[in-house]
């Protein structure tokens, strides 16, 4: 039997451990593909550089075949030229019988890159993770990135997306076949069996050990709006209340000059890339993710698996899961008082949030990670078998 052959292409390494890793294993293993990947092997300021690495010699060992491109984020940097080259001559030499690209600009690049492959019988699949244009979107998202996503749409033979809105609207676009699944998926029942002595946790953050603890997970970028949770903290009056962020990024330093202008300083903890997720969500008392832009977003969905109440932005992804008054707060991500009137009813409030904490765990049921990955490997089953 030939074996069929397939990339997969994303913007970095951490995003194929993260999101990925299940349908590596499923497409190199249960189908039995010749598997490429290719992305940004070297950039690992996202993730935690020892795991990570040790995933990369893994997958190697089980023979994935490996292609370093040092993609930009940025749709309009130069250094995108060489990486469509780079992309091309590999597309163009191979022969895939299916190319699965994320993260929108180099699905572009990429869908691009393999239009002449298209031609000659490639399938072409775009998994979006998030629209950036969406109802709460600013204009000059939907100037800017909706007729360039609609144009695209027309290079790739399938759009897969994870929530309920960009499936909508992706329906109106050129592509053939539009799919939507479940994210990619959370183990649930992993969180939410978790047990563990919230008193004790708090204090090996160095927190109080009855303070009102929320959390948030998340890369420290603009987009995940970690500024408007400490802004919202420096206006609540309740001194027990502290705020702890998981995660590397480049606005740390930003973030932490911000605490301290506001006087929160103190009370805003910087946890780092953590390992032990369950644990803090099952610590904490209330979770923040206020993001701009979600194509689902797992910490809001981790959070609430451990029976945390979120407040939240009430953007496209988000609010799949997020139900305004029953399973937290959804607000503008801007609405710094919005915020801090949501952290005072529920810091102030511990029947509240017990109540909330069963409509958290029902919410979440859809997103377990065999959901997710059922839907995506019937997707594969249908292209490759």
């Amino acid at each position: 039997m030939v074996r069929k052959k397939v990339l997969i292409v994303a913007s970095v390494v951490s995003f194929i451990e993260w999101f990925n890793k299940e349908n590596v294993e499923y497409l190199n293993k249960s189908l039995e593909c010749e598997l490429h990947i290719a992305c940004n092997f070297d950039y690992m300021e996202d993730t935690d550089e020892e795991r990570t690495k040790a995933y990369i010699k893994k997958i190697k060992h089980e023979g994935v075949i490996l292609h370093n491109i040092h993609f930009a984020r940025s749709p309009f940097s130069m250094q995108n030229v060489k990486c469509y080259k780079q992309l091309k001559t590999i597309i163009d030499e191979c022969n895939f019988d299916l190319i699965h690209v994320h993260t929108p600009t180099v699905s572009i690049l990429t869908r691009l890159a393999a239009y002449k492959a298209r031609k000659n019988g490639t399938v072409v699949m775009y998994t979006c993770h998030g629209f950036h244009f969406h109802n709460a979107a600013p204009r000059k998202n939907w100037l800017l990135y909706y007729p360039m996503e609609k144009f695209m749409s027309r290079f790739c033979d399938y759009i897969v997306t994870i929530n309920k809105e960009d499936y909508n609207r992706a329906k109106t676009f050129h592509t053939r076949k539009v799919r939507y699944i479940p994210g990619v998926g959370v183990n649930i029942k992993r969180i939410h069996d978790c047990k563990v002595s919230k008193s004790d946790y708090k204090r090996s953050l160095g927190l109080p050990e009855n303070c009102i603890l929320i959390l948030a997970i998340g890369e420290m970028i603009k987009r995940k709006n970690h500024e408007v949770i400490i802004r919202a903290l420096a206006k609540t009056k309740n001194p027990n209340i502290y705020f702890a962020i998981c995660g590397k990024g480049p606005l740390k330093k930003y973030l932490q000059n911000l605490a301290s202008k506001l006087g929160v300083y103190n009370r805003v903890k910087f946890l780092g890339f953590r390992r032990d997720i369950p644990e803090l969500c099952n610590t904490a008392d209330i979770s923040a993710f206020p993001s701009y832009i979600e194509g689902l977003g797992l910490a809001g969905i981790e959070a609430m698996a451990a029976g945390v109440p979120l407040v939240s932005s009430n953007v496209h992804g988000i609010l799949d899961y997020v139900i305004d008054g029953k399973t937290g707060y959804a607000m503008d991500p801007k609405d710094v008082d919005g915020f801090a009137c949501a952290i005072n009813k529920l810091a102030d409030d511990e029947l509240l949030r017990k109540r909330m904490a069963s409509n958290c765990w029902e919410a979440v049921k859809p997103f377990e990670i065999e959901n997710a990955l059922k839907a995506m490997w019937t997707i594969y089953n249908e292209i490759l078998k």
